[in-house]
């Protein structure tokens, strides 16, 4: 199978000292990436900006308009309390939507089998109409939605492992049952929205703090696997997070690198017997630099597997 890495270096121009969500991250996925020989076996893409057109499949104008506006011209700006914007902030936002997409494209057209976006800022705490959560745009959201308007896709699923709930992608697709989202998390933690949300297709799978990976691994197979043989996806993406690795300071969830393997390859079988082999992963969380980096390894080693 032939996979693609989509990314850009100026995804690491959206910065603020001090804050987590921070430029070293994509460095050290890269690094890692590259020291693992794992980019030397993949088809490497940069990303170009993503148009405010195909933006508006998912967002309005008014969303788009704020986070352009929003952007100083030096220092930070706080559009909520863990959301900012510095200069670059646009671009690298811009860049992180349109890799998702280009990446969707590649593989919609058969140039690619499957592909995983080192970019950043992150995407599915994004709302349709609200920036939070470190979150500017709903990157995989816009990308599930160019998908959906190929005609060999009627159906796509999405997959969310972060120790976050993926509130914003919930709230883009909560009515919209061409579109699976199935997302594990820390209960009763950040965003606290969406948390309960019941509806056939949207399964929320919480998990207590300090949960092992066995006991996801077992809500997987309870929850996410019977719900995507339902769902039958022509598509599948992965919002791969990756804060609940035992390591990671924002959240009290301890996975560890084989669990980060075992669902990879659930999900990467998934698609081979439901969708051809069409799979977009994009990077969500992670804060803990090595243990971030070892989990994109991880990750891509398994995909690459494949």
């Amino acid at each position: 199978m032939t996979t693609g890495l989509f990314t850009h270096p100026d995804c690491e121009q959206h910065a603020m000292l001090g804050h987590p969500e921070r430029p070293e991250r994509l460095r050290a996925v890269m690094q890692r990436l590259a020291d693992s020989g794992l980019e030397d076996e993949m088809r490497v893409t940069q990303a170009t900006e993503i148009s405010d057109a195909t933006i508006s499949l998912t967002h309005p104008q008014e969303h788009i308009a704020l986070i352009a506006s929003s952007e100083p011209e030096v220092g930070t700006t706080k559009i909520d309390p863990d959301t900012y914007l510095s200069q670059g902030s646009l671009r690298a936002s811009r860049l992180a939507a349109g890799a998702c997409v280009e990446a969707t494209e590649a593989v919609l057209s058969g140039k690619i089998d499957q592909a995983f976006c080192a970019v950043r800022p992150p995407g599915h705490h994004a709302e349709v109409a609200r920036a939070m959560g470190f979150c500017l745009f709903n990157n995989l959201a816009i990308a599930a939605e160019v998908a959906l308007q190929d005609p060999g896709v009627e159906r796509v699923a999405i997959l969310d492992f972060d120790v976050h709930h993926c509130n914003g992608t919930v709230d883009i697709f909560k009515d919209r049952q061409e579109v699976l989202v199935c997302s594990s998390f820390q209960q009763n933690f950040y965003p606290y929205r969406y948390l309960d949300f019941e509806n056939d297709h949207i399964i929320n799978t919480p998990l207590v703090a300090g949960t092992d990976g066995s006991l996801f691994r077992q809500q997987v197979e309870q929850d996410w696997l019977p719900a995507l043989a339902r769902h039958a996806p022509d598509f599948i993406f992965i919002s791969a997070g990756f804060d609940a690795h035992t390591d990671d300071p924002l959240g009290q969830l301890c996975f560890d690198d084989t669990d980060y393997d075992w669902v990879t390859k659930q999900l990467r079988d998934v698609a081979k017997q439901m969708a051809s082999g069409r799979l977009v992963s994009t990077l969500e969380g992670g804060y803990d630099l090595q243990a971030l980096a070892g989990s994109v390894e991880t990750h891509v080693a398994a995909l690459l597997q494949g």
